[in-house]
């Protein structure tokens, strides 16, 4: 279905589909060191993300986390990319 609907949206970037073998939480960690080392800043307000993100910490969670989980596939893919020369700088 995912890949049914990005096709007709003809997004102008390349789009990767990925499948998880790891717990959210799991995924999270490697992310959350980047943020720690302050390698990662979110730039303009996302309540709702930080909200996410926040209680992926803790455990007190009352729905999945999907904005918190798609932030570390894509922070994963940017900056923890395998083999790949860093795509992302800081200025």
């Amino acid at each position: 279905m995912v890949r049914a609907v990005l096709a007709q949206a003809d997004p102008p970037c390349p789009v990767k589909l990925v499948r998880a073998t790891q717990g959210k939480r799991a995924r999270a960690e490697p992310v959350a060191a980047l943020y720690e080392q302050g390698r990662v800043i979110h730039c303009g307000a996302f309540a709702a993300l930080e909200e996410e993100l926040m209680a992926l910490g803790t455990g007190d969670l009352s729905h999945s986390p999907d904005r918190a989980d798609a932030l570390v596939w894509a922070v994963s893919e940017l900056m923890l990319g395998v083999g790949q020369s860093p795509r992302v700088r800081g200025l």
